[in-house]
């Protein structure tokens, strides 16, 4: 500091609620011992960490433990959540503002898990540290209470005559080789704190350098900011009169660990070449592109890509109380809109109505409004805050191992947005679609596919999302062909390319050859008149050339379907999800609610035909707002399924209680999902059996979905105990492979005519059949017309799949013969591949469509 004039004095308040701690009573000498600095502790009996101070964020450790606070009088301020939690490498821990950014006092900075890092790290206690008070000549006060409200005040400031800070250069610098880190974190706090003690002991210029970033060895700071890890080669370089013995001491210091237990570095990392994927190949032309597929058909037409829209917010605001009205009225209006698009949808497309409805529900979001309100409030106005909030959780949802709930951060950034052009008083951009266009996109909301112009839109293709995705919901039910995932390489195709979609296969053909698209439409005319001709046989039998019987029936998710099955030509009905009771409502349905909707899908269908309705699968992966779970880091391996049933009884309970009233009217069977061990079969079915003791009901068919591999190794060991079995081949699949089937790359491995899956198959179904019992399949491949003479040939006796498929599916039962068949499940589980056994289905294939 070149001036002589003190500084005005300053405040800090609280960065967070609980009880002030002395610096010296800290569990760690590096604090205790005022290495980093002076000042005080907190031990936190809340979870958000606020600026104790307007000013600017100078330094944010990337594990977001920690971060350095600069006042505009260049007062330093160190906020360190908890002891050691470096060593939690993130976890925990969530960030609310970057580097660089300016921030308020009291504005919210970081927010934490209190109960997770208390149980993982030494301490919680909360150190606010002044790592520069010897340059700036400034002195504080704690303000004398035994604990404090956040932002209550904490340290008054005062400053004396700044000290400038003396440095000898004398010629030529000295370097130091090349040293690696051998601290586990790198130089966080306590080791750069070591460092910089060192090297204030001596006159020389010290310095410090990670790559190309140079900074002073004497500033705790500027140590921090090089990010380093472990691993990581640095340089000491000094200049003065006591520059050897600097050098020496420094070096010395880093290569020990700066006082911290070290790991035993390799050398300076390899540099690793970029090799492309062997697992996931690139395409070595822009010709072919894969992907996965998001909704079946084949499509041609010219390619338009979709550019994400860009919203410019304003910044000047204008009084917090008229910035908090803007707000509500943009999220009334966006409510409005919403509502608006559900009573313009078709009756019959409940899939986008459901959409929608969750998009309302998104919202009325507490947290999302909570935090944008608390951004108005430290200044922000309404469309920066509301953005900072929507992308807070959209980054959150992002980061989770989970590829379903990754996936509805889509959702919820379309509903942003939906606010933000609210607030801007701006419409949507109108697109101007050629004819036949096949959008091509990083991803699209359901805001965008539910309004696409299936005039203009012959098919969509994207890079992100997956066949779980709600735009590949609406796809499906839109009847657009769809591919997800597909090769980065597609956004750089021009508008206007022609290009085919062969979305069963996932795949697109770009700048096919004339003759490749004549093929291509004299194809999809012969597909349409077959399936024409389909619609008007769907009264006959699914009954093989050689008289062997298949059941057809149906997988749905509403009473409104049940009463489409019978038009269509199902037998009944294989899979009623019954989660769709439970979705989308803020209270769970009650038993007299559940045993209308039972009773009516059940009449729909009549007396003969099955109902198999599967009890409550819902878990970490499609959570109930009414029904708290703990996050889990792999919901699908996790708390689910029967699991959270026989968890939660009671709910259990009653469920079993409105169906057991049903079946009086029809003709209902009860499945159970995620039975992965003999002992949740039996406990589920003493719950029925008490219930119906209870109601003197009658006895009811009882089955389980066989989708996990155990309960397909251990077929033999339920089958007595079971009525029947119905293989969800989608979930197997996952199991079998871990592979998730929704993952944007996995998913096109995740194949379940791989012979691992068919063979688990096959044991199921001869363990059945050693006990009379029978097996269907309600998974995906049950409507693939390439997989039904395998499942057919493999001894499955039911095949359940979308109400649309079924006349297709019976067609294709009509025209095999069941010897053949088998000859084809024989030869198919001795392949090695699913690839293999698609090639032998497609040469075999005695149903040409």
């Amino acid at each position: 500091m070149s001036s002589q004039t003190s500084l005005t004095p300053m405040s800090l308040v609280a960065p967070v609620a609980g009880q002030v701690i002395p610096i010296t009573d800290v569990p760690d000498p590096v604090f205790a011992e005022k290495l980093v600095g002076d000042g005080v502790a907190i031990d936190p009996i809340e979870q958000v960490l606020v600026a104790p101070f307007a000013g600017k964020i100078v330094q944010l450790t990337g594990t977001s433990h920690a971060l350095t606070l600069r006042s505009d009088s260049g007062l330093e301020v160190l906020l360190h959540i908890g002891i050691d939690t470096v060593l939690l490498k993130g976890e925990g821990f969530r960030a609310l503002i970057s580097d660089g950014d300016n921030v308020e006092c009291g504005q919210p900075l970081i927010e934490f898990d209190a109960d997770f890092i208390a149980q993982k790290a030494k301490s919680l206690m909360t150190v606010v540290v002044i790592t520069n008070a010897d340059t700036l000549n400034a002195q504080f006060k704690v303000t004398p209470v035994e604990s404090v409200a956040a932002k209550d005040p904490l340290l008054s400031i005062a400053f004396g005559e700044p000290v400038a800070d003396i440095e000898i250069s004398l010629g030529d610098w000295v370097d130091s080789d090349a040293l690696v880190l051998p601290n586990p974190a790198g130089l966080h706090a306590r080791p750069a704190a070591a460092l910089a003690k060192i090297a204030k002991e001596y006159a020389s210029a010290v310095e410090l350098s990670l790559g190309d970033k140079r900074v002073s060895a004497k500033s705790l700071t500027s140590i921090l900011n090089l990010g380093s890890k472990f691993g990581d080669t640095v340089q000491v370089h000094v200049n003065g009169p006591d520059a050897q013995a600097a050098l020496s001491d420094l070096v010395a210091a880093i290569r020990s660990g700066l006082g911290e237990e070290i790991a035993e570095p390799s050398g300076p990392a390899d540099v690793i070449a970029d090799e492309p994927s062997l697992l996931f190949p690139k395409s070595n032309t822009l010709n072919w592109m894969k992907g996965v597929s998001a909704s079946p058909g084949f499509a041609v037409g010219v390619v338009y890509q979709i550019q994400e829209e860009v919203l410019e917010l304003p910044t000047d605001r204008q009084e917090t109380a008229v910035e908090k009205a803007l707000l509500a009225d943009a999220i009334a209006i966006a409510d409005d809109q919403l509502e608006t698009l559900k009573t313009q949808l078709d009756p019959e497309d409940e899939d986008k109505a459901k959409i929608f409805s969750a998009h309302i529900e998104l919202l009325s979001d507490p947290e999302l409004l909570d935090y944008a309100t608390t951004l108005i409030d430290s200044g922000d106005n309404a469309a920066q805050a509301w953005q900072k909030s929507v992308t807070s959780q959209v980054e959150q949802l992002e980061s989770l191992d989970n590829t379903l709930l990754a996936e509805r951060a889509v959702d919820l950034r379309d509903v942003g947005n939906r606010v933000l052009r609210a607030l801007l008083g701006v419409e949507s951009a109108e697109r101007k679609l050629p004819e036949n266009c096949v959008l091509v996109a990083d991803d699209l909301t359901p805001s965008d596919t539910a309004n696409l112009d299936k005039r203009k839109v012959v098919g969509f293709v994207t890079t992100g999302g997956g066949a779980t995705s709600h735009s590949a919901i609406l796809a499906r039910a839109m009847n657009i062909p769809a591919i997800a995932g597909i090769d980065d390489q597609a956004r750089d195709i021009a508008n206007g390319t022609r290009v085919i979609l062969n979305a069963d296969q996932g795949e697109m053909r770009v700048n096919p050859e004339d003759s490749e698209v004549e093929t291509i439409q004299q194809q999809i005319i012969q597909q349409e008149k077959i399936r024409t001709l389909n619609r008007t046989n769907v009264d006959q039998p699914a009954i093989t050339q050689d008289k062997v019987k298949v059941e057809v029936v149906a997988n749905i998710g509403s009473v409104k379907d049940a009463m489409k099955v019978a038009e269509n030509g199902g037998e009944g009905v294989g899979l009623l999800r019954s989660e769709f009771l439970f979705l989308n409502r803020t209270t769970a349905p009650s038993e007299e609610d559940q045993f209308k909707t039972y009773r009516a899908a059940a009449e729909a269908l009549g007396k003969d035909q099955p109902l198999i309705v599967r009890t409550l699968d819902v878990g970490g992966d499609k959570p109930l707002s009414y029904l708290p779970l703990p996050e889990e880091e792999n919901p699908f391996l996790g708390e689910r399924g029967v699991r959270i049933s026989l968890d939660k009884p009671a709910m259990f309970r009653q469920q079993l209680r409105a169906l057991l009233r049903a079946a009086e009217y029809g003709n209902i069977h009860i499945m159970f999902p995620m039975i992965a061990d003999i002992r949740e079969l039996r406990l589920a079915k003493q719950v029925l059996a008490e219930e119906q003791e209870k109601l003197g009901a009658r006895k009811v068919p009882v089955g389980i979905m066989i989708e996990v591999p155990s309960a397909a190794v251990m077929a033999d060991v339920f089958a007595p105990e079971v009525d029947f079995f119905s293989v969800g081949t989608n979930d197997l699949t996952q199991y079998a492979l871990a592979m998730d089937r929704g993952h944007p790359k996995l998913a096109v491995l995740a194949d379940a005519l791989h012979p691992s899956v068919l063979r688990l198959i096959k044991m199921t179904v001869d363990a059945a059949e050693r006990h009379g019992k029978w097996v269907g399949v309600c998974g995906g491949i049950a409507g693939d017309l390439l997989a039904v003479p395998l499942l057919v040939g493999l001894g499955i006796k039911e095949l359940s799949t979308s109400v649309p498929s079924i006349p297709d599916v019976k067609a294709c039962i009509r025209a095999l013969n069941s010897q053949k068949c088998k000859e084809q499940a024989e030869q198919s589980l001795q392949f090695s591949t699913a690839a293999e056994v698609r090639d032998y289905l497609e040469t075999t294939n005695q149903y040409v469509v």
